[in-house]
């Protein structure tokens, strides 16, 4: 089975997951990462999710999945090991055509949830199309020492720098070359060794008479 890579605005969106076990405290912690709507049906919650119930950030269904549960949703995760269960959230999401989840179980699912590095608005995502979850889990491990929150704070003055560019009237073209020689190779290294100096001389040299003193102080709220 062959999935598509895509990256969902999940956003007020209503999401709901079927188990309140140690599986769906993840998958609930993620969906609220992005500002999902999130209700758990579940007879039994775990600490985390209770605490989350308590604080009114999800909302608890405290009883088993029934059918109709679905209705209104936009995207469903199915996290619970009981096989019946299982039957009916997938054929339920399939008459309703949702998104639709059920962990490790892949020929159940319209879309996979891949192993994510996140810093900040940079994510980086491994799959395996659920042929070894735990081949992508490793790699993960390898990315998260690789990509630092140095990343994080790369992303967010490019993002900054991004709208000075769009707006100085230059052509596409000219636009995309300037974003490819801001790209230093050392611009994580520098932010690293909070070496503010290196990383503001080289926006000066690509960007020239377009960097000023208020822009720069913009750009050094995002790091000092």
């Amino acid at each position: 089975m062959s999935f598509y890579p895509i990256c969902l605005d999940l956003e007020g969106k209503t999401c709901v997951v079927v188990g309140g076990g140690r599986v769906a405290e993840r998958k609930v912690l993620g969906l609220l990462s992005c500002a999902a709507q999130v209700s758990v049906i579940s007879p039994e919650l775990t600490e985390e999710l209770l605490r989350l119930q308590n604080e009114s950030i999800i909302t608890w269904i405290n009883r088993e999945y029934r059918p109709g549960d679905l209705e209104q949703s936009f995207l469903v995760i199915a996290a619970t090991d009981d096989v019946d269960t299982q039957k009916q959230v997938f054929e339920e999401a399939a008459a309703l055509d949702l998104l639709l989840n059920v962990a490790d179980v892949p020929q159940r699912c319209n879309f996979i949830l891949p192993a994510t590095v996140r810093q900040g608005d940079l994510t980086i995502s491994i799959s395996t199309a659920g042929k070894s979850p735990a081949l992508a889990g490793k790699l993960r491990m390898e990315l998260e020492k690789r990509f630092g929150v140095e990343y994080r704070v790369l992303v967010d003055i490019l993002g900054a720098i991004r709208p000075l560019i769009l707006a100085s009237g230059l052509s596409q073209a000219d636009n995309e070359k300037l974003f490819k020689q801001l790209l230093h190779d050392d611009m994580a290294g520098w932010i690293k060794a909070s070496d503010w100096s290196c990383l503001e001389n080289h926006f000066e040299r690509v960007l020239g008479d377009r960097v000023g003193e208020n822009w720069l102080q913009q750009i050094r709220a995002i790091y000092l």
